[in-house]
């Protein structure tokens, strides 16, 4: 039987209730336990299901569903029984020969360990794809796998349609309406993140993802940067026996191509691992901006066109070793390379009116030409120690970062006159250069000692250092031939950051209600200067930043959690560099330095309902922010913008989101997420028309069906509705992308079409307005993109099993 056959069957455990009551009237009711945990990491898989049938005649008795450690207890009369354990993406798992009575009551059947799903073709196992969603109270999977659409795609093009998530024009990364989110790699910082952020993930290809993990209102064992919350891209490592792998081949229009291999071998006591991509690609995109400026009692407008290509080649690879001392200390060892080259060239068309655009002034030209390079390399040792006592661990990570960036631009710049002659204006010839390094060493280590039966204490450590640097210059080709420095344009930035925390985390378990609360203790110093300027800006600071996690299982496969924890988000690099971009001169933006950190409180109550067919996640939340950055655009009186981030008073956030997966029939799968909230933002602290009140909502559906035994059609829709910001408002978003795969070659590959922005309407519109001026802006980074994937997986040959309760269903 098939995956979505297997989750159909679990999830009829909410008819558990029904049979429990009248099981009640037919005898004393005795207990089952135990725990269901994965069989590689012996990880806890909360939510799992478990069903007890008679032995006589396979007739359901009783089950339950497991609690957020594994564990489960089921009432049931004395008898002999089997067991089936479940749960999406892994093979079920029966547990014969279960003996009842009154004796042996409660009867621990201890861990039950089920592997992933896997399907038998000749003599060849093929791992199968996980459903796309998996739901949890404090935490959404998003698994990549069978999200048809993504192949092909880049970490941007997956995140864009992760549930919770938006990502803007420019690659920059939301979560629920707040644009402060830690973005981690397996869990820690990366430098496939790169100096700029979340833009780096565009040069990340999908084909390396496993999964993306949306922890909303993360506990204190996190760190407390991301006021959003964290979002986890965990990256593809197998650790089977034998040599495995998969190979992906990608073409595209506009021009994709692109090719990726995730590759293990292990033998015994050592596992070797690596992933390698190569794509290159180009990407065009385009903008428009209209601007009024009032000066005078006079109107002068702006009409700028932009149209750019970036052509890049980027490589990426990771490889590794695990070695096992024995089953319980594993020693891991692990290199990350990343280096892209890009070639950006922009034509920049400039109309500038006087009263209307009915009378031309002037028509101005300026063209970008791009050079860029950025390596990244990161080094990474983690020891992980497991202990004979279930859940006790210790693990330690030492990784160090070594990132930089080298930008060349050349611009030419003429203006004409509104008939298309030569205004008499020499034509312009600028340079910009800018070099950026990021070098970062971080120690870490996490420490978990259960108690009791369903305790556990949780400590931990952690050490962060980084410097980083931007030497920039502008310079401008004179009449005689010479160049000369503009000035207020060149500078040499200098950015240290030192971050120490550690935190303890107390949980425990009582009948049906269980809690966590945590404390973390973070102690931050930053440092920026201005070399030429001689400017030094040094900041530091300790604070406390406590979580507190309560859950409730109710009857009928319900639960319910209330959340709380307090989050900091210090300005990075990016926030606080001065560098102002000058591909466009007459719209500057740049960081600021100095900007203060915001921090947030955020409460959450969330809610988890299992029915007959899927499950329905909810939540309602709340976030008040102090200090909240916000990008703040002027104008100035001779037409040119300056943006850079800025420290508002306060926000408030309020929201409810929901998110489903439905089945309603066996080759019908609906996943479902809807958002609405509202923001109230009051920077009277900066400025007196710096206010916002806006109510807006975001929903994604994606609908995917099974045609033939082999293929699949699937539909993915997004929607973000208009919202006000302290300065204007952002107009609708809505996109679709469509995608159909296809298995071939006996099972062992895949083959998939997808058309991402089907009408190429994925377009950013907004409104930003001023005492002065009056801006309207659009952009579209990327336009409607065709991609063909081919996904070849190798396994290892092993023997076909044999029939038995232990294989699929």
């Amino acid at each position: 039987m098939s995956i979505r056959r297997s989750f159909a069957a679990g999830i009829l455990i909410c008819l558990i209730s029904g049979a429990n009551m009248a099981f009640a009237q037919s005898g004393v009711k005795l207990k089952i336990v135990g725990k269901i945990v994965d069989s590689q990491s012996n990880s806890p898989l909360g939510y799992a299901s478990i069903r007890v049938f008679k032995s006589a005649d396979s007739s359901f008795v009783s089950g339950a569903i497991t609690d957020e450690t594994g564990g489960f207890i089921v009432d049931i009369a004395a008898g002999n029984y089997y067991a089936l354990s479940e749960f999406i993406g892994y093979k079920p798992q029966v547990t014969p020969d279960i003996r009842l009575n009154s004796s042996n009551s409660p009867m621990d059947l201890g861990l039950i360990k089920v592997s992933p799903s896997a399907r038998t073709l000749d003599e060849v196992t093929v791992q199968a794809e996980k459903s796309s969603m998996e739901l949890s109270l404090d935490k959404k999977i998003f698994n990549v796998g069978k999200d048809l659409a993504n192949a092909g795609g880049t970490a941007v093009d997956i995140l864009t349609n992760v549930p919770s998530v938006a990502v803007d024009v420019e690659g920059n990364v939301s979560l629920r309406g707040s644009g402060n989110v830690r973005i981690l790699i397996d869990g820690k910082p990366s430098g496939l993140v790169s100096i700029k952020g979340a833009s780096g993930l565009q040069q990340l290809q999908g084909s390396m993802i496993e999964r993306v993990e949306i922890i909303t209102n993360p506990s204190a064992r996190y760190e407390a940067e991301g006021m959003g919350g964290v979002i986890n891209i965990v990256l593809k490592k197998e650790r089977k026996e034998g040599f495995n792998g998969s190979f992906d081949i990608i073409t595209g229009h506009p021009t994709n191509y692109g090719a990726a291999a995730n590759v293990n071998y292990r033998r015994k006591n050592l596992n070797f691992f690596i992933n390698y991509t190569m794509s290159y690609r180009n990407t065009p995109g385009k903008n428009f901006l209209y601007q009024e400026l009032y000066r005078n009692d006079s109107t002068f407008i702006m009409e700028r066109d932009m149209k750019s290509n970036l052509k890049g080649m980027a490589n990426s690879a990771r490889g590794g070793i695990d070695y096992y001392f024995n089953a319980k200390n594993i020693l891991t060892g692990s290199y990350t390379w990343r280096t892209s080259k890009g070639k950006r060239f922009s034509t920049l068309n400039y109309r500038d009116y006087i009263g209307s655009t009915n009378n031309l002034t002037s028509y101005t030209v300026r063209t970008q030409d791009e050079t860029e390079t950025e390596p990244n390399s990161e080094y990474s040792v983690t020891y992980k120690k497991t202990f004979n006592r279930k859940g006790q661990e210790f693990t330690a990570d030492v990784r160090y970062l070594d990132n930089w960036e080298n930008s060349d631009q050349y611009y030419n710049e003429s203006v004409f006159n509104p008939n298309g002659s030569m205004s008499g204006i020499p034509p312009l010839l600028q340079r910009a250069v800018n070099y950026e390094t990021e070098k970062q060493l971080l120690f870490q280590a996490d420490y978990v000692h259960p108690f009791a039966k369903d305790g556990k204490i949780e400590a931990g450590a952690r050490s962060s250092s980084r410097d980083m640097t931007n030497d920039y210059t502008v310079t401008q080709r004179g009449e005689d031939g010479g160049w000369f420095t503009l000035p207020n344009l060149t500078n040499d930035f200098l950015y240290e950051e030192n971050i120490n925390a550690v935190y303890g985390i107390l949980g425990n378990k009582t009948g049906k209600f269980s809690y966590q609360a945590g404390l973390r203790a973070e102690w931050t110093g930053v440092t920026t200067e201005l070399k030429q300027t001689a400017e030094v800006n040094k900041r530091t600071y300790a604070n406390l930043f406590p979580s507190v996690h309560v859950t409730y299982d109710f009857a009928k496969q319900n639960a319910f959690q209330l959340s709380f924890s307090r989050r900091v988000r210090r300005p990075q690099y990016n926030d606080l560099s001065p560098f102002a971009t000058y591909s466009d001169n007459r719209n500057y933006w740049s960081g600021n330095p100095d900007l203060n950190p915001e921090f947030t409180n955020a409460f959450e109550l969330g809610h988890i309902k299992y029915m007959s067919k899927g499950s329905l996640t909810s939540s309602l939340y709340y976030r008040h922010t102090n200090g909240k950055i916000t990008s703040i655009r002027t104008v100035q009186e001779d037409g040119s913008s300056y943006t850079r981030p800025e420290n508002l008073g306060t926000e408030d956030a309020y929201g409810a989101e929901f998110t489903s997966s439905f089945n309603p029939y066996s080759w019908w799968k609906i996943d479902n997420s809807v958002n609405f909230f509202r923001a109230i933002t009051d920077g009277a602290n900066v400025d007196e028309s710096f206010q916002s009140d806006t109510y807006s909502w975001f929903v994604r559906m994606m609908s995917r069906f099974t045609l033939w035994k082999s293929a699949d059609v699937q539909l993915r829709g997004n929607y973000e509705a208009p919202q006000q910001t302290p300065q204007g408002r952002r107009k609708a978003l809505a996109t679709l992308d469509l995608a159909a795969t296809r298995d071939i070659m006996k099972g062992n590959a895949t083959l998939t079409l997808s058309v991402i922005d089907v009408f190429n309407s994925r377009k950013f519109r907004s409104v930003t307005e001023g005492f002065n001026f009056y801006t309207r802006n659009t952009s579209q980074g990327r336009l409607r993109q065709v991609n063909l994937t081919l996904n070849y997986r190798l396994h290892q040959a092993k023997k076909k099993p044999k029939e038995s309760l232990d294989g699929e269903f």
